[in-house]
């Protein structure tokens, strides 16, 4: 028989419910004991690129927890594979721009050129070193106008320890990985079961847990959406994962990496009624949403217009607080950025180097803050008094 003081947290809930028009989030899952507070849905998403790599030495897990701490929604990351088949997070498909491969004299003669893109591309490739090999080298800053205190003291990680980082999150944190140069992995990297890269990635997911459509209750329980600019790769999987997924599109002059199709083509309507059956939404370079002239921005295309009335979601990348990535018309302040971008564009969701900038700019502008904190901090509450009765 169920014990009459059960009752009572559900009526409570239901009124809690029916007296509001916002959304709510659902109760923790299972297995998190309720102590893991919910991601946040009614604002664009804070998506940290490559980790809070502003600071730290991109795609290490120092990187991956600064970018927690700082309030990231989901973290980035880009997912390549190891000679000996392991995937890992690289942005790069070559060595040679953010580890210290330069100094080990035993790994000169791996040196390489393969065609990647369409371009003969040269140096340390990740597909001709084991994870051993590569867990041996440490990672360094892209940019040296950034801090350079961190080079030389951190791993490459795996997909996997990647994925554990935000499993271990204090609160809910999505994932955000993206199928990385699918075209080259497969050429040169071969898995023993016939399996390609595609399929390794979609696995990994699974082992972990991660289910789900869109905003449905496995989604919500481990978010995670899945990009590529390889449009092939995104149908591909599209049988295999119900994960929502993400068009990646560059620069107006760089074709896509496996069909070759040119900006204007993956960017018309006939082409946008194609992929949304396979995709949530689009990740554009926000300068071919925005173009820039002489550094100014000049009028928004139709781009995000045009993905809302197709419900497809944009999320533009990459957003940088130094003065070089900051157009004059924003007066190096990235808040005006983040301002323009969110409150008139209309992004739901934004790549970021700097999570704490853009968290902190939503954190003090959003005009629902404190009421959704409130309804967040009482919905945990309320999920602490219903476990028991569970």
């Amino acid at each position: 028989m169920v014990s009459s003081f059960s009752f009572a947290p559900f009526v409570f809930l239901l009124l809690v419910i029916g007296g509001t028009a916002r959304p709510f989030y659902p109760l923790p899952g299972k297995g998190d004991d309720g102590s893991r507070r919910p991601l946040q849905t009614f604002r664009p998403y804070n998506v940290a690129h490559r980790g809070s790599n502003g600071e730290i030495p991109e795609e290490t897990s120092q990187a991956y927890l600064r970018a927690i701490e700082e309030g990231a929604d989901f973290i980035e990351t880009d997912i390549l594979s190891s000679k000996d088949g392991v995937l890992i997070c690289f942005h790069d498909v070559t060595l040679d721009n953010t580890t210290d491969i330069a100094k080990y004299k035993e790994f000169a003669n791996r040196k390489r050129t393969y065609e990647v893109q369409g371009n003969n591309t040269t140096g340390f490739f990740t597909v001709d070193f084991t994870l051993k090999e590569l867990k041996s080298l440490r990672v360094n800053q892209r940019f040296s106008f950034r801090d350079q205190q961190y080079n030389g003291k951190f791993q490459i990680i795996t997909f996997e320890e990647f994925i554990n980082i935000a499993l271990d999150a204090p609160r809910v944190v999505g994932i955000y990985p993206e199928i990385k140069n699918p075209v080259l992995i497969n050429q040169y990297v071969k898995w023993s079961d016939g399996k390609r890269f595609e399929d390794k990635f979609v696995e990994t997911l699974q082992k972990y847990g991660y289910k789900g459509s869109y905003l449905s209750k496995d989604w919500l329980k481990q978010p995670a959406f899945v990009q590529s600019f390889a449009p092939t790769s995104l149908v591909y999987i599209s049988n295999k994962t119900e994960l929502p997924k993400i068009l990646l599109i560059d620069e107006v002059d760089i074709p896509t990496q496996d069909t070759n199709q040119s900006y204007w083509e993956i960017t018309s309507d006939t082409y946008l009624d194609y992929i949304k059956q396979y995709v949530v939404g689009i990740g554009p370079w926000k300068d071919t949403i925005v173009p820039v002239v002489n550094n100014y921005t000049t009028n928004p295309s139709d781009l995000v217009a045009r993905a809302h009335a197709r419900n497809l979601q944009v999320h533009p990348y990459t957003y940088r607080n130094e003065n070089q990535y900051l157009h004059f018309n924003f007066s190096q302040d990235p808040y005006n950025e983040y301002d323009y971008w969110i409150n008139k564009i209309g992004v739901d969701g934004l790549f970021t180097d700097f999570t704490g900038s853009l968290h902190n700019f939503q954190e003090w502008t959003s005009p629902n803050h404190r009421d959704d904190m409130i309804e967040s901090e009482l919905l945990h509450k309320i999920a602490l008094l219903v476990s028991p009765y569970e």
